[in-house]
């Protein structure tokens, strides 16, 4: 189980880099399809094991010059907030429903970038 993690991992973080994505939408469902953890375990799980990976990305991006460094800092601040919310709301839901909600978010993004348009 290590190994396939630590497969995990290397993935999610080639696409990570690759596409800038958050691991959430990485990490959390095969924490739960193929490590079959609980979606609350799995969400738990994703907020930790992303940090070594953003803390990797941000650097590499910001030797490019890419780091909008005041907005990163007000997201940031603000989603310490949100996510003690989020925490809470969590705990309170189902797994069934938490992992019906959580897919719904997936398909949305999906459905985002697909049909969204590109400006120059």
């Amino acid at each position: 189980m290590d190994l396939l993690a630590a497969l995990l991992g290397l993935l999610g973080g080639v696409l990570a880099g690759l596409f800038g994505v958050g691991g959430g939408i990485l990490f959390v469902p095969t924490l739960v399809l193929v490590l079959g953890l609980t979606q609350v375990h799995a969400e738990a799980t994703s907020l930790l094991a992303i940090l070594p990976t953003v803390a990797a990305g941000a650097w590499t991006q910001s030797r490019y010059g890419n780091v909008r460094w005041r907005s990163a800092a007000v997201v940031g601040v603000a989603s310490v907030a949100g996510v003690e919310v989020g925490v809470e709301i969590a705990h309170s839901l189902g797994g069934t429903t938490l992992r019906r909600l959580f897919a719904l978010l997936v398909i949305g993004v999906a459905v985002n970038l697909v049909t969204r348009r590109q400006f120059k």
